[in-house]
């Protein structure tokens, strides 16, 4: 298949983004990133936002937003929004407690994100879920995480992440092998039983199984990079992310 482009989701250095967001992005690219994820926009149009990452020659991998910005009266202006930034996988990156504090519930959140999914796919966007380590946590005998996408339509995008899942006690593996063709973004982090601060390559993440899957099986079409424990400053951490994932061939 064809190389899987790699992106940074730019959480990774807010700090930097929240000094100089156009002067960070463009280090984001000098360092040989493909596109940037959003987790904010630090008061940014869209329009401005688009110009700055095709000056760069970025593309939008996503965005991390909150699913109250899909319901209700914010639906048409976050539509709107991503439209112009050229961006389509809007992904949802966390849930309110009464949304994921039974089985019950998560069930009535899987359909709710099924009939987003079905009301977005003709305005050419996707929605989609990221963990962090909840999701693995057992009701009647199912994770959250298998209650969620056991019961979603296609269309909902799985961003599986990594270190999050292995902090959470789960092996990203059979997740991967489990829902084939979901994974169309995968969050690249890494998890170290020793060193809380690893980067990419530096832990104990199945990497050439979690490689394997998303290019066969996964559907994966963007790896998403992110970092949020620094052995040096944010910008450097990210950069030796990117050169670890080259020297593994990506």
């Amino acid at each position: 298949m064809a190389r899987i482009p790699i992106a940074l989701q730019l959480y990774s250095v807010r700090e930097d983004c929240a000094r100089d967001l156009a002067g960070t992005v463009r280090a984001v690219a000098d360092m040989g990133y493909e596109g940037v994820e959003f987790a904010g926009y630090y008061n940014w149009s869209a329009a401005d936002l688009r110009k700055l990452l095709d000056d760069c020659g970025l593309v939008c991998a996503g965005t991390h937003i909150g699913l109250d910005a899909l319901l209700g009266d914010a639906f048409e202006p976050t539509v709107e929004f991503h439209q112009t930034l050229g961006c389509h996988r809007l992904i949802v990156p966390g849930l309110a407690p009464e949304r994921c504090d039974s089985k019950e519930h998560w069930l009535e959140t899987a359909e709710l994100f099924s009939e987003l999914a079905d009301r977005l796919r003709p305005l050419g966007l996707q929605v989609g879920y990221h963990n962090h380590t909840h999701e693995f946590q057992l009701f009647d005998g199912e994770t959250g995480w298998d209650l969620f996408f056991g019961n979603t339509c296609p269309d909902v995008i799985m961003q599986f992440d990594t270190g999050n899942a292995m902090h959470g006690g789960a092996n990203p593996v059979p997740y991967l092998e489990r829902y084939p063709g979901r994974a169309r973004s995968v969050h690249l982090k890494e998890f170290s039983a020793t060193n809380d601060k690893a980067l990419i390559g530096e832990g104990d993440i199945p990497w050439n199984d979690i490689f394997r899957l998303c290019e066969t099986t996964g559907g994966t079409e963007v790896y998403v990079v992110e970092q949020e424990s620094y052995a040096y400053p944010p910008l450097e951490c990210v950069k030796r992310c990117l050169d670890n994932l080259r020297a593994m061939g990506k």
